[in-house]
């Protein structure tokens, strides 16, 4: 899977004035999930959703987190690419309304909240708003994605530094705001989130800029659910693996020398549900 990557231009109208803030308002938990598996859970993580009277989730934190949560203490405020998004106005004028009602609550994140999951905007409403939070990181879905797939995003060999680049921006923008050509002649790892409708374009775009065709590339779907699948081929190759494989969102792309460490070390791998 992929961490939260909700898109959206809304701006947060209606949140009350801080001063307005009862005396025993509740605290709002900003909660990283990590990829899916529910044994990927911080402990403390764990511990609060267990305790909380409200969870807002994404529709990213997996199938086996979100059944650890009774349905009755659930709310879902997800994004997913593609189809229905919550406004992240209303999921911020939700965490104030709930917590001014003196209630405990977790906004769980797919990975970590504050790896393209919004989970700074988040923060500065509720501080906005005069109401307390507290930040759980969790294992970003670009790092331990790639990770359980046998792929390092660094490497001595390979790989020194790691971009982490989103693939799905904000749709009201003009013009994207990642610069593929800087990031052709980095060198490293680039991990895009939320890429897999855009790959053709991406991928193009960095063969365009001089990076080398039969760079390797790993897609990662689902990274540590239950049917993860991971697909393997070069920048020029990519897009035909893709639509062959049947790879689809959430899935993670890595780009790079590293994504090869991959075959040699696939046979000895051991991943629970992945699909080779």
């Amino acid at each position: 899977m992929t961490d939260s990557d909700g898109r959206g231009s809304e701006d947060a109208p209606g949140i009350a004035d801080p001063a307005d803030a009862p005396d025993d308002v509740g605290t709002v938990y900003l909660v990283g999930s990590g990829p899916g598996d529910p044994e990927l859970l911080t402990v403390k993580a764990r511990r609060l959703i267990e305790e909380a009277d409200v969870v807002l989730h994404d529709k990213l934190p997996g199938p086996e987190i979100l059944d650890l949560i009774p349905a009755e203490r659930r709310e879902d405020v997800g994004k997913r690419a593609g189809g229905e998004r919550t406004p992240q106005s209303y999921t911020n004028r939700r965490l104030v309304e709930l917590a001014r009602a003196g209630e405990t609550v977790v906004r769980l994140k797919g990975g970590d909240p504050f790896v393209f999951g919004r989970g700074g905007e988040e923060m500065e409403a509720l501080a906005d708003a005069g109401v307390p939070f507290e930040v759980v990181p969790g294992i970003t879905s670009a790092v331990g994605g790639p990770g359980v797939a046998g792929i390092p995003v660094t490497h001595r060999d390979h790989a020194s530094s790691v971009s982490f680049v989103t693939g799905h921006e904000d749709p009201e923008k003009d013009e994207s705001a990642v610069d593929w050509t800087a990031l052709a002649e980095t060198g490293g790892t680039i991990v895009v989130l939320m890429g897999v409708g855009k790959l053709p374009e991406y991928t193009r775009a960095l063969r365009e800029a001089g990076l080398d065709p039969e760079t390797p590339v790993a897609l990662i779907e689902r990274a540590t659910w239950p049917g993860m699948q991971v697909a393997t081929g070069t920048l020029d190759t990519i897009v035909a693996v893709r639509d062959r494989e049947g790879i689809e969102p959430p899935a993670i792309t890595v780009i790079g020398e590293v994504a090869a460490t991959r075959d040699r070390v696939v046979e000895f791998l051991r991943a629970e549900g992945v699909d080779r």
